[in-house]
């Protein structure tokens, strides 16, 4: 009968998906990320394979869980402005509840940018799903007559979706939670609603 495992494995993998947010795929060493797995170099290779298929493993659990929080927050609230909203407000104090400050989309982009076959479809992919769920947003914003019928959905949403990657790499950067506050109310300022 073959031995069970002595660890947490979904637990093991949010610790290394902290590890890659904070320093990225090259710079996260094998001894840091089995530090901070608390596994040994076996039993890492044993249950995550080598660091690339570990980091790929970490970024499809990363965007599942960060695309279904957005796609959450975006329908939570009672109008659809306020959820974009507080959609952004919620990058503000983001490094606060998940314990650390990085990005691994945005790590991925600027350390991969579109070199990387296999992490651009994985990035796609989420960014097709938050795109269509802001793009719904949006609409119902509009229906609701909280944001001009005259406004550009597409370039709304590519502005919307350019102003969080900007929050991201801005926390990254050691911005204050009260710059990334005024930054998340400047852009739905910039939709046009008077709140």
């Amino acid at each position: 009968m073959a031995r069970p495992r002595q660890f947490d494995r979904d637990e093991a993998l949010l610790q290394a998906i902290r590890v890659f947010c904070d320093k990225g795929f090259a710079a996260a060493s094998t001894e840091a990320l089995m530090a901070a797995m608390n596994l040994s170099r076996q039993s890492m290779y044993n249950s995550f394979g080598d660091k690339r298929q570990l980091y790929i493993e970490a970024m499809q659990q990363y965007q599942a869980n960060s695309i279904s929080d957005l796609i959450w927050r975006l329908s939570k609230d009672a109008t659809p402005l306020e959820s974009l909203r507080n959609t952004l407000l919620s990058f503000a104090s983001r490094a606060e509840r998940e314990g650390t400050s990085g990005c691994m989309g945005v790590n991925a982009i600027c350390e991969f940018g579109m070199s990387d076959e296999e992490l651009n479809q994985l990035c796609a992919s989420s960014g097709r799903t938050l795109r269509a769920a802001m793009e719904r947003t949006l609409k119902l914003a509009v229906e609701q007559q909280q944001i001009p019928a005259t406004i550009d959905i597409a370039g709304a949403c590519d502005f919307l979706l350019s102003t969080l990657s900007g929050m991201k790499v801005s926390a990254k950067g050691g911005a204050s939670r009260e710059q990334l506050q005024a930054i998340a109310e400047f852009a739905v300022r910039a939709l046009g609603p008077a709140i």
